[in-house]
Order: C-alpha cells, then structure tokens, then sequence
C-alpha cells in the first residue's frame, strides 16, 4: 500500500506539501519522499521510514525546500518520488500502485529496446520507474498515462510534476484506489486521504472518475482524460487503509465500520460478557457490533507504537 499528496498553488507550498504527506503516514512503512520545484529546480529527498517516523525524518530538512508546486509520498516498499529526465522534460513521479505483469511489461520494452531499469525494489524493478518508462513511450503526458492505464494488469494511481509547475494527477483505470481534489485560496492539491484538508486550509473539491487524468495549476482543474464508467474502489479502505476522518465516494471510513460491526452483530449473535476491538481499524467496528448487540464495550486492547 502508500499514499500520496501533490500541491499547486501561488505561494510557498514546502509546508502543505511535508504535513499532507505525514497525514498518509498509515498507508505505508518503509519509504517516504518529498519532491518540490523550486527556481533551480527539483529539491528531493527521501528517508527509511521503517523505524522513525516521517515528520522526524525530514523536519530538520525543510529549510533545503522551496517552491510553489510539490509532491510527497509513503511508500511500502520502493523509493519515491523519482526524478526522470525525457523527451516530455525533467519531472518527479510518485505511484501508488500493485502491477501483476511488471516482468512482462519489462519484456516488452526490452524487445523493442527501449528503456532500462536503474532503481530497484528489493531484487526487482522498481514499479515507479516502470510507470515512468510505460508514460516515456507517448508522445505526452496525457497519451502516456492512458497508456498506463491500458497496460497495467493491477492498479496504478499517480502524480507527475512537470519543469513547468503542472501537477498531473490519474486515477487508476478502476479506481481501485481514491484520488480526491481539495482546494483553497490560490491553491490545489490531490491525495489519497482527505482527512488532512481541514487542518491544512483545504476545502474538498471532488474524487477523480476511474481512469480520468486531469492536469492541476493555482488557476483550477483542467481535465485531460475524461472517467470510465466501471468503478471497483476497493472496500478495504473502508475496512481497514483508510484514517476514521476519511470519506471515499462520499462514504465516512468510521460510518462504514460502526455499520460493519453492527451488521455483523445482527448476522451472527453470540453470548459476550463484552465486546473490544483490535485497534485501529477494530475498535470502530467493535463500538457497532456492541451498539447491534447490546452488549457493553470494554477496552482490554492498547495499542503500542515505538516509533
């Protein structure tokens, strides 16, 4: 899993760019990265995660950032973002995504010699830099993102940002993973969660259609791919990914537990003295199965985070 969040705007951007990323903290364990376009260019960095959190890895790095455009990610697994120089330009890309013919695709370019693979994930291509080679193959960024989405046996959600301050977001071709607009004053972001917009100034704009592409600036939302028909979201955001401040589809994450545990309740009574949740995502549907049932809710479970 992961998550990602990409702002536009008038002003500096460092700061909505290093707490929104932080907010998707839950979505991944490994890896986080922040990439930001300055008037030199692209300032990147990216940290292990897997022990320390990410605001401790690069709050004493904020002052290396400037720029009005940027993107960050929690990744499980491979760095991000990555910086890619081709014929569409020099840009920063961050994927959420899980490709089942990632050695297939790789075939594929290699048989017509196109492109190699420098990054890695674990002792594999990294699936970001297989992205980025499928979008290299099109004549744009729009051409190439469909492109992905074509390709892609899995799912793929990304955010490029362009040498000229464009944010291009997609959502994968099902919209098996949210990609949700917020918008203030001057500015744009999209992300993964849209928890984090209230305490960052944003207002919730709208989600992106299955497959639709669109192209961000501090002046509005331009769509390049309009959305297919066919959405498949996967309901594990609901169950289990998604923060309880969260909605997706207009559906709140904590909504949808408290039902599931009172649906639950009702399905398959049983005798309890009490009812406890696992926390996190747990204790949500445990205060609906206790609310279903009648029976009380206890607490016996705490959960401890080292980091």
């Amino acid at each position: 899993m992961g998550g990602f969040f990409g702002v536009v705007s008038r002003d500096t951007c460092v700061s909505d760019v290093f707490y929104g990323t932080d907010y998707h903290s839950h979505l991944g364990t490994r890896r986080g990265g922040m990439a930001v376009l300055g008037a030199t260019g692209f300032t990147r960095r990216i940290h292990d995660i897997s022990n320390a959190q990410f605001r401790s890895k690069f709050e004493d790095e904020l002052a290396d950032f400037s720029g009005r455009a940027g993107i960050g990610v929690i990744s499980d697994y491979e760095d991000q973002p990555l910086l890619i120089t081709s014929h569409l330009g020099t840009y920063a890309i961050v994927t959420v995504c899980c490709i089942r013919n990632l050695d297939k695709l790789a075939h594929s370019l290699f048989a017509v010699r196109r492109g190699h693979f420098s990054e890695t994930s674990g002792n594999g291509i990294n699936p970001t830099e297989m992205i980025a080679a499928l979008i290299n193959t099109q004549a744009s960024f729009e051409e190439g993102l469909q492109h992905v989405q074509e390709s892609v046996e899995g799912s793929c959600s990304v955010l490029i940002l362009t040498e000229k301050g464009g944010l291009y977001a997609a959502r994968d071709r099902y919209g098996r993973t949210p990609v949700i607009l917020g918008r203030k004053e001057g500015a744009l972001v999209a992300a993964m969660e849209s928890c984090c917009f209230p305490n960052l100034g944003f207002q919730m704009y709208r989600e992106l259609g299955p497959g639709e592409v669109v192209l961000l600036s501090p002046e509005g939302v331009d769509v390049r791919a309009l959305p297919r028909p066919d959405l498949r979201i996967c309901a594990f955001f609901w169950i289990y990914f998604g923060f309880p401040a969260s909605s997706y589809e207009g559906v709140n994450v904590e909504d949808a537990r408290y039902r599931c545990g009172e649906r639950l309740a009702r399905r398959s009574p049983v005798e309890a003295d009490l009812v406890a949740g696992v926390p996190d995502s747990g204790v949500g549907h445990a205060l609906g199965f206790a609310l279903g049932a009648g029976i009380p809710y206890k607490r016996p479970f705490v959960k401890y985070t080292p980091t």
